[in-house]
C-alpha cells in the first residue's frame, strides 16, 4: 500500500537522472492527454456515425471559437503551474498554499464571466467566420452548452495543472481516465438512445468534466502534508493575483493568438464547403493525438524547469533540456512514420464516405511532416516558461501563427484559384501550418541558446555559479 500511495504523491524532479524523471512524469501525463483528447474525438466519431457528416462539420466549425473564449483559463492555469512548480521546488509551503488558493478563486470568477457573456456572442461569432447556414444552429447549440457549463472543464484543467506542478501526474491521469470512460458512456446514451445529436455530446462532456474537477479537488484537499487549503488561502491576495497575471497573461495571449488564428483560418476553411470542413475536423482529431506527445513533453519540461529553477539548479535544467529534446524528437519521428503508413485507417473511424476519407488523408500527409519541428518548439518553450519567461514564447507564437501562418494560408489559397477550385486549393491550410511550425522551431532554438530565460525566475534570476 505504501508503494501505491507513493505513486500518487508529489514528485521531486530536482533529484535523480533528468531523463528518468522526465519519462516518469511524462508517461502518465501522456496517457492522460490521450484520454482527454478522447473527449472530443469520441464526440466526433459518434456524431459522424450516428448523426451525419454535416453534424461532424458543425462540431468542427465550433471548436476554434471554443478555444478562443477559454483563454482566461489558459492564463490562470499556466501562471499557477509555474508558481506551483517553483514554490514546490523551493519547499515554500506558505507561498505554495496561497498560490493554489488564489487560483481556485480566480477560476471561479473567470467561469462566471464566460457563463454570462457566451449566450450573447456565440451565434454572431459563428456568422462572422462564415459558418454555413446548414450547420449554424447545430454549432450554436454545441458551443452554448459547453460554455454555459464551463465550470467543470475550467476547474478540471486548472486543478490537474496544479497536481502536475506538484509532480503528481498520476492522480490527474486516474481522474481523467474515469471521466473519459464516463464521457463515452454518456455520449452513447445521449446520442444513440435519446437522439439528442450534438447537444448530447456537449452535455456528456460537461457532466464528465465536472466529476473530474470534483475528484481533483478532493485529492488536493488531502495533500495537507504539502500545502494548506482553507478559506484563508482562497482570499484573492493582490500580490499573488498580480504574479499569476504576470506569468499567465503571456501564455493566455499566446492561446488567444493561436485561437484567433484558428478562427481566421476556419473562416477560410468554411469557404471551401461542408466536405472540407468535415475533413478538416477529422484531421484535427487525428492531429490532436499525434501532437499529444509534443504537448506532454512541453508541459513536462515546464514542471521540470520550474522545480529546478526553484531549487537553483540551472545546470540540471540544461542537462534535462538536452535529454528531453532527444526523447521528444524520437517519439515524434515514430508518430510521423505511423501516420504516413496507416493514416487512412484512422480516417475511416469517423466516416464511411470515401471522398471524405481520401480528402482527409491528403491533408494528413501534409501535416505529418511538421511534428518533429513541433517537438523542438514544445520542449524549448516549455523550459523557458518553467523558468518564468512566458513572454518570449508568446512573441514567437504571435510571429509564427498570426503574422506567418494566416497570411500564408490566404496567400496560398489565392494563388491556387482555378475553375475547379474557385476559392483556392484547401491544402493551403495545411501547407501554411507546417511552414509556420518549422519556422517556429528555428526561432525557439535561437532564443533558448541566447539564454535570457535564465534571468526570469521568480527568485530574481541566478547565474551558473549559483546553480
Amino acid at each position: 500500500m505504501a508503494k501505491i500511495a507513493e505513486l500518487f504523491a508529489p514528485k521531486d524532479m530536482t533529484v535523480g537522472k533528468p531523463w528518468k524523471r522526465i519519462v516518469e512524469f511524462s508517461i502518465p501525463m501522456l496517457i492522460g492527454n490521450v484520454a482527454q483528447q478522447l473527449y472530443s474525438t469520441v464526440d466526433a466519431i459518434i456524431v459522424g456515425r450516428y448523426v451525419g457528416d454535416y453534424a461532424l462539420a458543425a462540431v468542427g466549425s465550433a471548436i476554434p471559437i471554443l478555444f478562443f473564449l477559454l483563454v482566461l483559463f489558459v492564463a490562470i492555469a499556466m501562471g499557477a503551474g509555474i508558481m506551483v512548480s517553483q514554490y514546490f521546488g523551493a519547499k515554500d509551503r506558505e507561498k505554495l498554499s496561497r498560490t493554489i488558493g488564489v487560483c481556485i478563486t480566480l477560476t471561479a470568477i473567470a467561469s462566471a464571466i464566460i457563463m454570462a457573456i457566451s449566450p450573447f456572442i456565440i451565434k454572431p461569432l459563428l456568422v462572422l467566420i462564415n459558418t454555413p447556414k446548414t450547420i449554424l444552429d447545430w454549432s450554436t447549440t454545441y458551443l452554448l452548452i459547453l460554455l454555459v457549463g464551463n465550470w467543470g472543464s475550467s476547474y478540471f484543467n486548472m486543478l490537474s495543472g496544479i497536481l502536475r506542478g506538484l509532480g503528481d501526474s498520476l492522480s490527474a491521469l486516474a481522474f481523467l481516465l474515469f471521466s473519459t470512460a464516463l464521457n463515452v458512456v454518456l455520449d452513447i446514451w445521449f446520442v444513440v438512445s435519446f437522439k439528442l445529436g450534438v447537444a448530447g455530446v456537449a452535455l456528456a462532456t460537461v457532466i464528465s468534466q465536472l466529476i473530474s474537477a470534483v475528484l481533483c479537488l478532493i485529492k488536493l484537499k488531502r495533500m495537507n502534508d504539502v500545502f494548506d487549503m482553507n478559506f484563508e488561502m482562497l482570499k484573492p491576495s493582490k500580490e499573488y493575483v498580480m504574479q499569476i497575471i504576470k506569468l499567465g497573461i503571456p501564455s493566455g495571449l499566446t492561446q488567444a493568438i493561436l485561437s484567433l488564428a484558428m478562427v481566421t483560418v476556419q473562416s477560410l476553411t468554411n469557404s471551401f464547403g461542408e466536405l472540407v470542413i468535415a475533413a478538416n475536423m477529422m484531421v484535427m482529431r487525428v492531429d490532436g493525438f499525434a501532437m499529444m506527445p509534443n504537448f506532454t513533453f512541453g508541459i513536462t519540461m515546464t514542471t521540470y524547469a520550474g522545480q529546478n529553477v526553484g531549487a537553483r539548479k540551472l545546470d540540471r535544467v540544461e542537462e534535462g533540456t538536452r535529454q528531453g529534446l532527444v526523447i521528444a524528437v524520437g517519439v515524434s519521428t515514430v508518430i510521423t512514420i505511423i501516420l504516413l503508413l496507416f493514416g487512412k485507417h484512422l480516417m475511416v473511424i469517423f466516416t464511411q464516405t470515401a471522398d471524405l476519407v481520401n480528402l482527409g488523408m491528403r491533408f494528413l500527409r501534409i501535416l505529418a511532416v511538421g511534428y518533429i519541428a513541433m517537438a523542438v518548439t514544445q520542449v524549448l518553450s516549455g523550459v523557458m516558461r518553467g523558468a518564468g519567461d512566458t513572454v518570449t514564447p508568446m512573441w514567437i507564437s504571435l510571429i509564427t501563427t498570426f503574422f506567418l501562418r494566416v497570411p500564408l494560408a490566404y496567400g496560398l489559397a489565392y494563388i491556387t484559384r482555378s475553375p475547379s477550385y474557385p476559392n483556392g486549393r484547401p491544402e493551403s491550410i495545411f501547407f501554411s501550418l507546417v511552414l509556420a511550425w518549422v519556422f517556429g522551431a528555428l526561432i525557439n532554438i535561437y532564443f533558448y541558446k541566447k539564454g535570457a530565460w535564465k534571468e526570469k525566475a521568480l527568485f530574481g534570476g541566478f547565474s551558473q555559479e549559483q546553480a
